[in-house]
């Protein structure tokens, strides 16, 4: 039965797809929707995963099984054996680290497949670095980074352009990378969202909110110096409390997770001090059941976000599909999925001229302040406009009207754009792009004969060829010498220390069968047992019949 065509290898590592761990990061709940999304958007006959090891492949099949919605085959590809991505074509990476993968890949047939990672924050040293690395990787026309933003993309393109610039200076040449950034958002499954009387009635009747009162929320990490900063929106509410005609109770809930304890201290004291007239509730934004039902129990979203390492901004797109009005800051992706005076209103910001915080840039590089403290100090140069904010909360508390119109905006936008099956196809649509790059395009860097794969990762004996008396060649000739028994191989393969590393080396059958040859034959070439045993693979028949020598099973005859 000929297989259905498949459009990708997820490379897998548990921490990039699931929610359930003790942390919960944005990557993660993006990672986890879009894994379900993909397997659920077109029938397959094989999931391939790659990755490290077997244990993560067995939990790849835990993850996924529950999602499909007929029965699959499983392929493991080791990273080991990244060659045998060519029969898939291309290959996934929740992350924009696809360096490494290119040089994998360079270790074997650059036009086999192509490489296809997405960005999330790319604010860290660390994210900033696989993005530059970008530009002296093997990066191939058929590859691609996709960015879930235009903000997003326009940051990377000044990474590379920067960094380009600075290897042009410094190299005294032309610097010049092929890859393609598509743009194209996170998703959301916009049935999870939908409004539930039930979910509404279960919740407010546990909080002790009637039908005529306001709930406002917030849902997301709650750390002052990495997401949001609470205070302004204490501010704006307090403020609109004020103005407004509503005459029921006004609620804020903020349905997340602290970092720390002293972090939920400095939020709840805040909430008091700055918004005394608002009615303040927290909720424990990891339990699936409270962040499933949530949604229904509000009348507006707020988020406004004001961190430098906020790219896209989920939640938002989670709420309008709830059908709820929001109110954003005017930031990073935010600026994108958000229609103003639409599905919402978004609140304007300021920040510095460039070239105002070169000293935190310092910092952070000499590790004199960690990252949270340099992107806290970007985040306290930040400003939301609160007035702006006070505007659209009394505009939107006092007009139920608007309130639904905004929400059922938002809520059509989300399924025409955001929802993950139209996400998907076009994921699937740069994948089929890529692979027809692939045959017209040429390559970029190819290996050069006798040129290292990676120049600074080659071949030891490479590098270090220098360093011995002799090498062994074809025309060496091998002889047996005193080990060459049964009891010393049975030494030699009971002990730890000499039998160290047997999967690089041929199985013992074959090694007994290079030991019966040379009992026979009393003298053999190299080029003998290259023919014979390593058709498949000489560099490993060398490698054996160099541990037959070390240990004194083999000697050469001269």
């Amino acid at each position: 039965m000929k297989q259905k065509s498949q459009n990708t290898a997820i490379y897998y590592k548990p921490d990039g797809y699931t929610t359930q761990g003790k942390r919960l990061l944005g990557r993660q709940s993006a990672g986890e929707s879009f894994l379900k999304a993909y397997i659920q958007s077109s029938p397959k006959d094989i999931l391939y995963c790659h990755s490290d090891n077997y244990e993560e492949f067995c939990h790849f099949q835990q993850t996924t099984t529950p999602w499909l919605k007929n029965s699959v085959n499983f392929d493991f590809i080791s990273t080991t054996e990244s060659y045998q991505l060519a029969k898939v074509g291309n290959l996934y990476i929740p992350s924009p680290n696809i360096s490494q993968f290119a040089w994998s890949r360079r270790f074997y047939d650059q036009r086999s497949y192509s490489i296809c990672g997405v960005t999330h924050t790319i604010t860290s040293k660390e994210a900033i670095s696989s993005i530059s690395n970008l530009i002296t990787a093997p990066i191939q026309p058929w590859d691609a980074l996709i960015c879930t933003s235009n903000a997003v993309k326009i940051a990377v393109d000044k990474i590379l352009h920067d960094w380009g610039e600075y290897l042009a200076q410094r190299l005294n040449c032309k610097i010049d990378v092929e890859l393609k950034l598509p743009v194209i958002p996170l998703g959301v499954e916009s049935e999870k969202f939908e409004y539930n009387s039930d979910f509404r009635n279960t919740i407010r009747q546990r909080l002790n909110i009637t039908e005529e009162d306001i709930v406002i929320l917030f849902l997301g990490r709650l750390v002052f110096y990495a997401k949001a900063h609470p205070v302004p929106m204490y501010l704006a509410i307090e403020k609109a409390v004020k103005k407004i005609n509503h005459q029921g109770k006004i609620y804020l809930i903020q349905c997340g997770w602290f970092e720390d304890e002293k972090e939920e201290k400095t939020f709840k004291e805040s909430a008091k001090q700055f918004a005394p007239s608002i009615n303040h509730i927290f909720l424990n934004g990891k339990n699936q059941e409270i962040r499933q039902k949530i949604w229904s129990s509000a009348d507006i979203f707020i988020s406004l976000v004001d961190n430098i390492q906020e790219t896209f901004g989920l939640t938002p797109i989670e709420a309008m599909a709830a059908g709820l009005p929001v109110i954003v800051s005017d930031w990073n992706g935010y600026q994108e999925s958000i229609r103003h005076d639409i599905d919402g209103f978004r609140i304007s910001t300021v920040i510095p001229e460039k070239n105002n915080a070169f000293d935190l840039a310092s910092y952070y590089h000499s590790d004199s302040i960690n990252y949270s403290r340099y992107i806290a100090q970007a985040c306290f140069a930040t400003m939301v406009n609160i007035d702006e904010c006070t505007t659209a909360l009394v505009k939107l508390i006092d007009n139920p009207d608007l309130r639904k119109k905004m929400g059922e905006n938002g809520k059509q936008r989300v399924k025409d754009i955001y929802d993950w099956q139209n996400v998907i196809k076009s994921y699937q649509q740069l994948w089929e792009e890529l692979a027809e790059i692939r045959n017209i395009k040429a390559m970029s860097v190819p290996v050069k004969k006798g040129t290292p794969f990676h120049p600074l990762c080659d071949d030891p004996f490479n590098l270090f060829s220098h360093y011995s008396t002799h090498h062994l060649h074809p025309e060496t000739n091998l002889q047996l010498s005193l080990m060459a028994n049964d009891i010393s191989l049975q030494k030699i393969r009971s002990i730890w220390a000499t039998n160290f590393g047997a999967n690089s080396r041929l199985s013992n059958d074959i090694i007994d069968r290079i030991i019966a040859d040379l009992s026979i034959n009393k003298t053999l070439k190299v080029a003998y047992f290259i023919e014979v045993y390593g058709a498949e693979n000489t560099p490993l028949l060398i490698r054996t019949l160099m541990y037959l020598l070390k240990f004194d099973i083999l000697m050469i005859s001269h």
